[in-house]
Formats: C-alpha cells, sequence, structure tokens
C-alpha cells in the first residue's frame, strides 16, 4: 500500500506517508522495507487502525481529536487513547477536543458538509450513552466537523467488529456523489443489508435538497478467514491518495467480482490511477487499507 501511495503517476506526485512504528524491532523492520519512501515514526500504540484512534484532519494544521474507548469497549488496548495526541505533537497541527467518542471509520464526509454514518454505530450506547437520539449525534458532528446534514444507514456489514463502520459500505467520491455496493453470488450473506444501503440513499438527498448520485460496485461476496469464519469483507474500504487509489481485495486478482469493481472505481476515478492489493491478513483485525491510515491535508 505504500509503494502504490508513494509512486507518482502521469506526473502527478504520489503522498507522502508517515509510518508510525511502536518499538526499535519494528522501526528497524520498517526502515528496510520503505525506509526510502515513507517517514517512520516511533510512536507507541496498542492496534493499527489509524482511522478510528488519529485525529482527523480539517486543514494541514487543524484537526478534531476525539474520545477513544476500544470500539465500544469491546478492543481496549494500551496507548491507543493517546496516539491522537502524539500525532498532534508531530503535526504541529492545532487540536480542537472533543468530549465524545467518535471513530474516523464511522462518519464519511463529502467537504460540503453533507456525511453519512450508521444508526447501528453512531447511536450504540457503547459509545455515547447520554446521546438520547439522532439530534444529539447531528448537533455533535455540527460542532466538530462542520456537518450540514447526516444522512442516516440502519446497519453495516455482518460480523463487524466495529459495530457498522460507514467506511466498509458507503463512501463518497465526490460531492454528493456515494459509492456502495450490489451483492455478489447467491450466498452473499449482507446481501439483505447492501440492498437496504442502496434503496435508503437512492430516497435520500443532500442539505440542498438534490437526489445523490450513487454507484454500485460489486462485493467481495461471501468471505470467510482461515478459520472458517465469515469475515466483513468490503470493496470499499480503498483509500484515495494524491495519484492513487487503493482497493482491497480478498481472492484473486482475477476474480469477476474485483475486476469489475476496479473497472468501475477507474470509471470514477479518471485522474487517478486504482490499484487493487490484497488485504486479506489486515483484514484478519476486522478492517482493510482506509481503517489503518488517516490522511493529512497538504
Amino acid at each position: 500500500m505504500i509503494n502504490a501511495l508513494s509512486q507518482t503517476v502521469d506526473g502527478k506526485l504520489g503522498d507522502r506517508v508517515k509510518l508510525l512504528v511502536k518499538n526499535e524491532e519494528a522501526k528497524q523492520s520498517a526502515h528496510a522495507a520503505v525506509g526510502s519512501i515513507a517517514d517512520i515514526i516511533e510512536l507507541p500504540y496498542g492496534d493499527i487502525w489509524m482511522r478510528d484512534i488519529a485525529p482527523i484532519f480539517k486543514s494541514a494544521s487543524t484537526a478534531s481529536v476525539f474520545q477513544v474507548n476500544g470500539w465500544g469497549g469491546k478492543y481496549v488496548y494500551e496507548h491507543d487513547d493517546k496516539v491522537a495526541e502524539g500525532i498532534i505533537s508531530i503535526t504541529g497541527a492545532a487540536a480542537q477536543s472533543n468530549a465524545f467518542v467518535l471513530e474516523g471509520g464511522a462518519v464519511e464526509g463529502d467537504g460540503s458538509g453533507l456525511f453519512l454514518t450508521t444508526r447501528e454505530c453512531l447511536l450504540n450506547p457503547n459509545r455515547n450513552p447520554n446521546w438520547t437520539g439522532e439530534g444529539d449525534a447531528e448537533h455533535a458532528l455540527a460542532t466538530a466537523l462542520g456537518a450540514q446534514k447526516v444522512i442516516w444507514i440502519e446497519r453495516g456489514l455482518l460480523k463487524d467488529h466495529t459495530d457498522g463502520h460507514i467506511d466498509n459500505i458507503a463512501r463518497f467520491v465526490g460531492v454528493g456523489h456515494v459509492v456502495c455496493q450490489s451483492p455478489t453470488g447467491q450466498d452473499d450473506p449482507n446481501a439483505d443489508i447492501l440492498n437496504e444501503i442502496y434503496e435508503k440513499l437512492s430516497s435520500a438527498s443532500d442539505q440542498n435538497g438534490h437526489p445523490l448520485k450513487i454507484t454500485r460496485i460489486p462485493s467481495p461476496g461471501r468471505y470467510v478467514d482461515e478459520a472458517g469464519e465469515l469475515a466483513p469483507a468490503s470493496h470499499m474500504n480503498f483509500i484515495i491518495g494524491n495519484a492513487t487509489v487503493v482497493m482491497p481485495i480478498y481472492t484473486d486478482h482475477d476474480h469477476p467480482a474485483a475486476q469489475e469493481a476496479l473497472r468501475i472505481l477507474s470509471e470514477i476515478f479518471k485522474d487517478r490511477r486504482v490499484v487493487a492489493l490484497p488485504s486479506r491478513h489486515i483484514l484478519t483485525g476486522g478492517g482493510s487499507f482506509h481503517c489503518i491510515t488517516q490522511q493529512q491535508p497538504a
């Protein structure tokens, strides 16, 4: 992923990746692998999910910081609650602290004030039990991130450890333009959920009353891990870089669903290269490329 994101494509500069490592052993390994193309920074953390524990940058110099409670108390790791503070120190950004729990993967914005999220996650009492409904959440997002309107999806993928993060099911690829998935195969365990998401988005509008533009790509379909357990594999967990978009895949590159998803995203991101890279090992922890990254605007 770092190699792909850092490459210059058709004269367009790639990303300068800052890679956090948690100890000296990891630092040496990282330098050997990507030391020539990434800044290696030692900073203790519990797990790799930077999307959820790092600050959300609103500009190159300003970032919103949220409370961390281990995804509703399920995965409380030492140091995760200090990562945002460490990144603020590294980047020199001004921190805007917020007194509520929010993971970056739980919200998706299009840059104009329009946001997507799920009730399953954001209204889950294991995050902010003092919130009494959508109004409290919307007020918090407006204050912290400038949300003007929030579109609520009911639920996320089956077996999603995050309680339904939006970055696994629906993503903005432009102002008012959303990508979501269609079922793949007769045994896609998320078929009903994916169709519900599409129907909800099809009836939604932006803050100005305009309908959304919606594009569907195939899901990976039914995917089980090495233990034979259903896993929340999703093509939606792509990361958008300056010159390259990296889309996760979980089977062979020539799998028809993966190829079709890659083709459609390539048509959307005409100004970038779109590549598909295997993400099976990352998925063992419940996420993929978007989940392990957090961007800072230049």
